[in-house]
Formats: C-alpha cells, structure tokens, sequence
C-alpha cells in the first residue's frame, strides 16, 4: 500500500502539471466554453474519481464489499480517461490537436496508474475478505504525506468544479483567459 499511495502522489503532481500548463495555459480550455464543454465535462468527472481516491486510499480501509465500490470507482475512473483521449481529439482540432508534450505527459501518467493498481492489488484482495465495512485506519506513510495526498484530493475536486463551471458557459467561466482567447500552434 506505501509504495501504492507514492505512486498515487506522484501521478497527483504530474496531473496538476498537466492540468496547470497544457489545460490552463496552452490550451486554454475553460476560455473554449461550449467548444471545450466535452473535454471539460470528462475532466470534471474524473476529477470526482480522483478526489475520492487521492482523499480516502491514506485514511480508510475499503474492506468486503466496499472493496467492489472502490474497484467500480477506478474502473469508471479508466474508462473516462479512455474517453477523453477520443473526445481530445475533436476538441483540440482548431488548436491543432493535442500538444506533444501533453501526449509524452499522458502516457507517464498512464504508467504511473497501472504501476499504482498493480502495488494496490495485494491489499485490495486482503480488504475483499474481510467484512464489509469503511475502517478508519491511516495508512502507514509520513503523516505529511497523508496529508499531501489529502490536500491533491481537494485540489483535483476544486479543479472539476472549475471545470464543469467552465463547460456549462456560466459568467466568468474562462477566468483568468478571455473568452475565446487560446494560443494556437
């Protein structure tokens, strides 16, 4: 599970980078309003996924049956992600699609995530038998890395609600960027 929750913290600093240079500054996405909406939509809800394993995976046990709904969580998770590599396709085409970097940034952090559920599925199967139940039990990190993964899990539910704001075109959506200001190639 340690070597699991690293992993996790290490895909959480590559995604805000990801989030943070190619979403906000290059692509500008949340200035694309409805042009942006698909893409934002699925951030929006995978971010929901993410803060929910970047906030509980340090504090609880998903034990018995809740071992399923943890399972169902990163399975939803992969496929909206799968999905998002489609719909980049169609939002990103006036900007001349996804960057480079971006592509080289999604394939390490794809790496990342299957390393992370290949150290997560020994304690996976040992919460499968036990009874059904959410057990309070931090786990055994640095207490500051508990805490840092906690905090990921705000910042990445904080940038879906950004998002999603974004996607529906409400008023001030595109802040910092101007509506409709993007850089191109």
């Amino acid at each position: 599970m340690k070597v699991a929750l690293y992993l996790l913290g290490l895909q959480g600093l590559i995604g805000a980078f990801d989030t943070l240079y190619y979403h906000e500054w290059k692509a500008r996405l949340p200035a694309r309003g409805r042009k942006a909406a698909p893409e934002l939509m699925l951030h929006a809800s995978r971010d929901l996924f993410y803060a929910i394993l970047f906030s509980t995976l340090p504090w609880l046990r998903w034990e018995g049956a809740w071992t399923a709904a943890l399972l169902a969580v990163i399975a939803a998770e992969i496929v909206l992600t799968l999905w998002d590599f489609v719909i980049e396709i169609a939002v990103r085409r006036e900007l001349g699609d996804v960057y480079a970097g971006e592509r080289v940034t999604h394939a390490l952090m794809g790496i990342l995530y299957g390393a992370m559920l290949a150290m997560l599925v020994p304690t996976l199967l040992t919460w499968w038998q036990r009874p059904t139940g959410l057990v309070f039990e931090a786990a055994r990190i640095p207490g500051w890395t508990r805490i840092a993964l906690t905090a990921m899990g705000v910042g990445v539910l904080l940038s879906g609600f950004r998002d999603l704001y974004a996607a529906t075109d409400l008023p001030g959506g595109a802040w910092p960027w101007k509506v409709g200001h993007t850089h191109t190639r």
